[in-house]
């Protein structure tokens, strides 16, 4: 999905002699999430990037389903889900399916003594709270609040950050995340009715080339399982790579929010795009114009898909009661839409503040037993009040 980009020091022409300042050959690897038709980038290792030197046994983290099948709105409140110090173990998944599995995470501690991989899913993961480094094979990507970081399947990571007080919106898609088709020209290009450009997304860059053996970790997930997966040379030895597969970082705060003189429906607020689910920000943006305009969203069915939005900031109109981190769930098959006195409340404004992340999955979404865990009950009946 992102552009052709190049770090380091790579040969002339690709699956050539690329030979040390000894004589020896660097180690060429094709890495692709699909296969040899789609996009792909080649990395030129110290290594050979297949030394492993250890495994040990594997061990279940599927998601245990508490309620397969629902047909009622759900909220949650995301900050309940509590810090642990170790990355992976403060990933707690809330709603799955077999398109994607989204998970809240609050990391106290960087990652330093393990890489991980996701052999199944890309990963958006959203930044709500902190700051840091996303370390990869590729290079170095900053990242802040606010902003996307997309790590395709497949790339080993670790995470860096700056302090202990962190907020994580995960998002594992098991099929590419891209942009959407009619932002894209025939040829790629972030077309002008775009709300965003290629000026926006951040490619990896500070490339460290780590030449060291030893003994090194790389958990790796798979179908639920995780192993861990021990390797005899650094996997970030990289000396130079290129091409159009690699991690990247999109910031929120650079989507341009599209308006119009009655209210937009939410396909002018889609960010990224996936096999059965699209995801979309809403930002920060001027209220339709039209003398008779009705700020408020109007009510909708929902029949073919579940939404669920997640509340980053600011003031959210439609919605009484909200918080940074809540989630709330609405199930296709039944109508959603404002609160009661919100229509009314909304005329006559002229901008919102709000800032969230909406999921629209075009298959039913199941409830873990963490979701149940940090569930605001009674929400199904906030309509009436």
């Amino acid at each position: 999905m992102p552009h052709y980009h190049t770090l380091g020091t790579i040969p002339h022409k690709r699956h050539t002699q690329f030979r040390k300042p000894d004589g020896t050959l660097y180690s060429e690897q094709l890495f692709s999430t699909e296969g040899f038709n789609s996009d792909s980038s080649l990395l030129y290792h110290c290594h050979p990037p297949t030394k492993i030197i250890k495994t040990e046994a594997q061990y279940s983290v599927a998601p245990k389903i508490a309620e397969e099948k629902m047909l009622r709105h759900r909220s949650f409140e995301g900050f309940k889900v509590k810090p642990a110090a170790d990355y992976l173990e403060s990933r707690k998944p809330i709603l799955v399916n077999n398109d994607c599995h989204i998970s809240l995470a609050a990391p106290q501690q960087s990652m330093t003594d393990y890489f991980y991989k996701n052999a199944d899913a890309d990963e958006l993961l959203f930044v709500h709270e902190g700051s840091g480094k996303l370390l990869t094979q590729y290079g170095e990507l900053q990242f802040a609040y606010g902003d996307y970081l997309i790590i395709p399947r497949g790339s080993i990571y670790q995470l860096q950050f700056d302090n202990d007080n962190n907020r994580l919106f995960i998002v594992e898609s098991f099929s590419p995340i891209r942009f959407p088709k009619r932002y894209l020209s025939n040829y790629g290009q972030l077309l002008e009715n775009s709300p965003y450009c290629e000026r926006d997304i951040r490619a990896p860059e500070h490339l460290v080339t780590i030449d060291q053996t030893g003994d090194f970790i790389i958990k790796t997930k798979k179908r639920g399982m995780m192993y861990h997966i021990h390797y005899g040379h650094h996997p970030f030895d990289v000396i130079g790579w290129d091409g159009c597969c690699y991690p990247f970082a999109f910031s929120i705060h650079d989507f341009e929010p599209i308006t119009g003189r009655v209210h937009q429906p939410p396909p002018v607020h889609q960010t990224f795009d996936a096999h059965n689910f699209v995801v979309c920000s809403f930002v920060p943006r001027l209220y339709d114009y039209h003398l008779q305009s009705i700020p408020a969203p109007y009510n909708h069915s929902n029949i073919d898909s579940d939404e669920l939005l997640y509340y980053v900031d600011g003031d959210f109109m439609s919605r009484k009661n909200v918080t940074r981190g809540m989630l709330t769930l609405h199930p296709g098959g039944i109508p959603h839409g404002p609160h009661p006195g919100a229509v009314e409340k909304s005329i006559g404004a002229k901008e919102t503040k709000e800032l969230a992340v909406m999921v629209d999955t075009f298959h039913p979404l199941q409830l873990t037993v963490d979701a149940l865990d940090i569930e605001n009950e009674g929400y199904v009946m906030s309509w009436a009040e």
